[in-house]
């Protein structure tokens, strides 16, 4: 009995030392991972100094003020952008209050697209003439003082004037705030600040009519430009306030000014951009003016260039268009700009034409699309930096040019149902052409020449757009006539269809107490109108398919761009 107990008290000292041995090893094997990962931090911790040593040396700035940063620069864009389509809802109703004809209230539109699209491209000059932030500052100031002048003009040459210091104003604030925020962030960063900037410059265009449809149904067409005075003064503070001044200067306030690049920048840019606004009104070449508009524009751009590459200081630098990504990247901002601003010119244009949709509709018709769009590039700019551009690119072009074809089933009965989902995915496919390709036309040419690249990606943008809205404005206008000589010619007393059609109609019009002669009368007003409507459904048919093909055939360009955010390099610090 006692063996036992014995053998039980000898095995005891065994177990225990087992257990002692197994925590041992335990608490080495601890020790050893915080030592590892000790030694990892303390390798880690130069790796990062090093990194925000070359951030900082580059210029970026870091913490919540490049946040601050981005959205001064975003509402500055914002700004621009609504106001370049918010007014067309309104025309009609500055017509009456103005006493305009149709031909002298369009230049409330033509003033501010021209005095915008000169000023685009000397915003880099005028950048470093006076400084960025305050080149920025008194942009702001002055548009928000040229929408209130906007808004308390007596009569027509008091607006318009108003809305050309406007533009002038405005072409400073878009390529600016883009170049802004390219100098802040550094590359990992890139995505998420240009969706800052993106979501402004997609949605404005679908929230302007939203916008100006309610308040001039709701307050007069006056409100549409007093609506930017709280947003312009918030502007200015936090312009003020948050930007920073520039770190060196580049010297060009010493050197000449190339006034005379600049006088055949203006006749050039603005006799184009006229003649693209005015040239389907007056039946473009049939008219001599519009010729003589595109003589002098076609010499003024062979001028301009040949000065600008010949002078020292140029009002223009054309010399950053070496750069092979920012080349193709311009190229191809004009055909999305093409796309984009003719499928937004479209949409509208069918609502109140086709559908009788007020201002106010048509807007609320707009506003998921722009929500769709917000929403997408937020969710992009999170991965934009770490994907080929040129795949995103092409998926964004596809998908558009799919939504485009899907739009082309509209019939005379088609409802807001109809056009919902289809507006949607529009909003969102274009927002995968937008933001890649911000990235990889600007994201790897050095910082010195991201202020000039800007103005030439965000001019050619604006003039596609111009381009594309003149051709399917012109395209538009010839398809309805072709659509409808085809319907007339098969309406005929010997055509059965017709005939009946015709009768049932009179009926409908005596059954309301018409008598005989009057509800035929009715009955072909009303047969005509039915033929108007649908060579017009037949007409926006045929616009959103070419939209679609404009699309489809971008994507060959897509070989000469670079991959953007997943492969450039982060700009050279000068």
């Amino acid at each position: 009995m006692k063996r036992p107990l014995i053998q039980s008290h000898a095995t005891e000292p065994d177990s225990i030392d087992i257990q002692a041995f197994t925590d041992k090893e335990e608490s080495e094997a601890q020790d050893q991972q915080n030592a590892q990962q000790n030694a990892q931090q303390k390798r880690e911790k130069p790796l990062k100094k090093l990194k925000q040593s070359a951030y900082d040396a580059a210029g970026y700035v870091q913490g919540p003020l490049k946040w601050a940063i981005a959205l001064t620069a975003a509402l500055g864009a914002i700004l621009e952008v609504i106001d370049t389509s918010i007014v067309n809802v309104a025309l009609t109703d500055m017509q009456a209050t103005l006493g305009a004809t149709v031909t002298e209230i369009a230049w409330v539109v033509t003033g501010y697209a021209i005095a915008n699209v000169v000023m685009i491209p000397l915003s880099a000059w005028l950048g470093d003439f006076f400084g960025k932030k305050t080149y920025f500052v008194f942009s702001t100031i002055g548009f928000t003082a040229a929408s209130m002048l906007c808004g308390l003009s007596i009569n027509l040459p008091v607006l318009v004037v108003a809305r050309i210091l406007q533009g002038f104003c405005g072409g400073g604030l878009l390529a600016k705030a883009q170049a802004i925020l390219f100098e802040t962030f550094p590359p990992a960063e890139q995505g998420l600040a240009q969706a800052v900037f993106g979501v402004g410059v997609i949605a404005g265009p679908a929230v302007g009519p939203t916008l100006g449809g309610y308040l001039t149904d709701t307050l007069g067409w006056r409100w549409i430009f007093f609506i930017n005075l709280p947003v312009g003064i918030v502007a200015v503070i936090m312009a003020i306030v948050f930007l920073r001044p520039d770190s060196k200067q580049h010297g060009r306030s010493q050197q000449k000014v190339d006034w005379t690049g600049i006088v055949l920048l203006c006749i050039a840019v603005g006799s184009l951009q006229a003649f693209l606004e005015e040239g389907e009104k007056e039946n473009w070449f049939e008219s001599g003016f519009i010729t003589f508009l595109a003589f002098v524009a076609v010499m003024g751009l062979f001028l301009f260039i040949w000065r600008e590459l010949s002078t020292k200081a140029p009002a223009v630098d054309l010399r950053v268009l070496r750069h092979k990504s920012l080349a193709a990247g311009s190229l191809y901002s004009g055909i999305l700009g093409m796309g984009l601003y003719g499928a937004l010119f479209a949409v509208p244009l069918f609502a109140q034409g086709v559908l009788r949709f007020s201002a106010t509709q048509t807007g609320f018709l707009l506003a998921p699309g722009a929500l769709a769009s917000a929403i997408v590039m937020v969710l992009l700019g999170k991965i934009s930096t770490k994907v080929d551009a040129r795949i995103l690119i092409a998926l964004g072009a596809g998908g558009t040019a799919a939504v485009m074809f899907d739009l082309a089933k509209i019939t005379p009965q088609t409802g807001t149902d109809d056009l919902f989902w289809p507006l949607i995915w529009r909003g969102a496919t274009t927002v995968l052409m937008f933001l890649p390709l911000s990235l990889a036309t600007l994201g790897s040419i050095p910082k010195e020449d991201v202020s000039a690249g800007s103005g030439f990606y965000n001019l050619t943008r604006q003039l596609g757009g111009s381009i594309g809205i003149a051709i399917l404005t012109s395209l538009l206008a010839q398809r309805e006539a072709f659509h409808r000589a085809i319907l007339l010619a098969k309406l005929t007393p010997y055509d059965p269809e017709t005939t009946e059609r015709l009768s049932a109609l009179t009926g409908v019009f005596q059954s309301r107490g018409s008598d005989a002669a009057t509800a035929q009368q009715q009955a072909l007003a009303a047969l005509s109108q039915l033929v108007n409507t649908q060579a017009a459904v037949l007409s926006y048919a045929d616009i959103f398919r070419f939209v679609g093909i404009v699309f489809l055939c971008s994507l060959p360009l897509l070989l000469f761009l670079g991959k953007g955010g997943a492969g450039a390099k982060a700009p050279a610090a000068h």
